[in-house]
C-alpha cells in the first residue's frame, strides 16, 4: 500500500500589513519540532518576504483581498506557495546600494532550495519556494 501524504495546510489571510506577522507565526509553528531549529528561521523568512510581496504588489488594496498560503512536505522538502490577486509576474530586481526597498525575491532567490512563479488557474500569481530537509519531517 502507497504511504499516504500528509494534507497540505492551508490559511487565508487579510491583504494586510499585519498578516506578515501572523503568517510567519502560522508556518514557522507548522513545523515538526524536531525539523524547527533547522527550518524554522528561514521558512519564517521566506513566508514573511512572499507575503510582503503579495500584499505591496499583488493585492489591489481592496478590504476583501486575501493572500492564500499553502505548506507542504514533498520529496524532501517543504514547499510554500503564497498566492494574491494580482495579475503581474514577480522578478528578481537588482536594486542599487541606496535603495530601500526591492530585495525580498533576491533573499528568496539566495534561501530556497528552489522558486518559481505561477499563474493561477482562475484569478492570480503564486510563488511557491521550497526548502530541502534532512529527516525528523
Amino acid at each position: 500500500m502507497p504511504e499516504i501524504p500528509l494534507v497540505p495546510l492551508h490559511w487565508h489571510l487579510p491583504a494586510h500589513p499585519k498578516s506578515v506577522r501572523r503568517a510567519r507565526h502560522a508556518v514557522t509553528e507548522s513545523l515538526p519540532p524536531a525539523l524547527r531549529p533547522n527550518l524554522g528561521d528561514d521558512l519564517g523568512l521566506l513566508t514573511s518576504e512572499l507575503v510582503t510581496n503579495a500584499i505591496r504588489h499583488g493585492a489591489d488594496g481592496r478590504d476583501d483581498d486575501l493572500i492564500e498560503l499553502v505548506l507542504w512536505s514533498a520529496d524532501g522538502h517543504y514547499w510554500l506557495a503564497v498566492s494574491d490577486p494580482g495579475m503581474g509576474k514577480p522578478a528578481l530586481a537588482h536594486p542599487g546600494a541606496e535603495a530601500e526597498s526591492g530585495r525580498g525575491l533576491l533573499l528568496v532567490d539566495h534561501i530556497a532550495t528552489a522558486w518559481t512563479v505561477r499563474p493561477r488557474p482562475t484569478r492570480g500569481t503564486s510563488v511557491v519556494a521550497g526548502l530541502a530537509y534532512r529527516g525528523g519531517g
